[in-house]
């Protein structure tokens, strides 16, 4: 069986940082992702998930996460039933984050957000700078106009 799910949306309040009565870390909060279509009076419309993530992830979301920010969030979809005060059946559907990335660069907010990695993804989208070339090296850089591969 297969159950994934990866969305990129944008947060729709501030994650709100609780823990369970043998202290896990869990946060709750509400994404909003914008559907790839306009409707036919050329609005953009919206989809609204609910997104739980627990430990460290929790703990992560909750430090460096505000309303507004760009997220993509990596889990899997879960329903659970419940019963209202007034003791109607209802059912809630959300998403249990396994891994939350920044969806957005720190200069692409408002500048209010922890320039910090994503929780479970490498600095700088996996890509690192080149480091310079010694003086003193046997080793030259090849550049990308080079059309031929030495191997």
């Amino acid at each position: 069986m297969l159950n994934k799910v990866i969305i990129m949306g944008r947060l729709v309040k501030d994650p709100e940082l609780r823990r369970t009565q043998s202290g896990v870390a869990v946060t709750s909060f509400r994404i909003a992702v914008d559907r790839d279509f306009k409707s036919q009076d050329g609005s953009k419309q919206a989809d609204f998930f609910d997104v739980v993530a627990w430990r460290n992830t929790a703990e992560f979301v909750s430090k460096y996460f505000a309303k507004g920010r760009m997220a993509v969030v990596e889990g899997r979809l879960q329903t659970r039933d419940w019963t209202d005060r007034e003791g109607g059946k209802r059912v809630a559907t959300e998403i249990v984050a396994d891994n939350i990335y920044f969806g957005d660069s720190k200069r692409d907010g408002a500048g209010e957000y922890g320039g910090a990695p994503a929780y479970g993804a490498p600095m700088g989208g996996g890509r690192t700078a080149p480091a310079p070339m010694d003086s003193h090296s046997d080793f030259a850089e090849i550049g990308e106009e080079d059309g031929e591969l030495p191997f």
